[in-house]
């Protein structure tokens, strides 16, 4: 039988199994999409500078409606105990898997600071459904953490443990990875003088996505001389939903606005798909640009994001290369 156990600075330490956290606890849904940060990684590679990490495209994302209790519940059912702590030093919740063999520690650990947990707006979760079915065990069987806005690599999955504390987790994972180091980072050596004060990554840039079409596709021009472009754009952490995405078809120096679907009802956590149709004209080396702006006024506003070695956060302006018109 899976239990989680919470510990660390709370009054009553818990251990919960999943019938518990189902029974015990309001239920609570929230749509939701999950983005690793290395989304958009093969762009920075090709367009800006190599990097090191798996070479994603523009699909490391998902938009799902999860369900379980909330974070907060069950941390105050356990009860907070940070009154003696050092003012200084930020609280933390941990999150453990002990299940899955890793490569650079001996267990999956990632923590964020407390507040992401306790405040209601935040719709942190424990999940144990994803669209109206139980989870799967690729999608964190039995028990998994969800925190919209937050980078994927902090929803850890077959959850085993929460700890409160007053430090981040000193797992690998969150001290030797998913950081944006800066520019002079150039390589793994020149690296380790980063990684210690560099801080983590956790929320998620505003994004937009040229889905269609696709990069080198050839596309039969209508009389009209419009082409449909369409796509999906996120917002930047706790500032969503997007309110706007522009698609431009001349690098640039003209914009029109995309018409926006409900695709995520009105959760400031998904992403929004959107259509435009652009004027282009017949020819080779085409491109269509995208930038999306969200509630929070965050925009992409930048034809590329700034380099770091692992290729995180890439959040440059959307686009579809090497197009041919015919």
């Amino acid at each position: 039988m899976h239990t989680v156990h919470v510990d660390g600075l709370v009054v009553d330490p818990l251990t919960l199994t999943v019938d518990r956290l189902r029974s015990d606890f309001r239920q609570h849904e929230v749509p939701s999409a999950l983005e690793c940060a290395g989304n958009r990684r093969h762009t920075m590679r090709t367009l800006v500078k190599e990097v090191q990490g798996i070479d994603w495209d523009d699909a490391a994302v998902m938009n799902c409606k999860w369900k379980g209790p909330r974070l907060r519940d069950v941390l105050l059912r356990a009860g907070l105990c940070i009154e003696s702590t050092d003012p200084n030093r930020k609280i933390h919740v941990a999150f453990a898997c002990y299940q899955a063999e890793c490569q650079d520690d001996n267990w999956y650990e990632s923590s964020v600071p407390l507040e992401v947990c306790l405040q209601a707006e935040r719709d942190a979760i424990l999940a144990l459904e994803v669209n109206g079915t139980p989870l799967t065990v690729n999608h964190g069987y039995p028990v998994r953490v969800v925190l919209p806005g937050i980078v994927g690599v902090r929803w850890v999955k077959w959850l085993d443990r929460i700890t409160v504390q007053d430090h981040e987790s000193t797992n690998a994972y969150q001290q030797r990875d998913y950081k944006v180091l800066p520019p002079d980072a150039v390589d793994s050596e020149s690296a380790e003088k980063y990684w210690h004060c560099t801080p983590p990554m956790y929320d998620m840039p505003v994004n937009s996505v040229v889905a269609v079409p696709a990069d080198g596709e050839t596309v039969t021009l209508p009389s009209t001389g419009l082409v449909e472009v369409r796509g999906y754009a996120l917002p930047q952490g706790a500032d969503g939903p997007v309110t706007r995405v522009s698609v431009s078809g001349d690098g640039g120096y003209s914009w029109i606005d995309a018409q926006l679907e409900n695709s995520g009802g009105t959760s400031k956590w998904c992403w929004v798909l959107w259509t435009a149709k652009i004027k282009l004209t017949a020819g080779s080396q085409r491109e269509i640009l995208s930038c999306a702006t969200d509630a929070g006024g965050n925009s992409q506003g930048q034809e590329h994001s700034q380099w770091n070695l692992r290729g995180i956060g890439y959040c440059g302006y959307g686009r579809a290369r090497d197009l041919t018109l015919v």
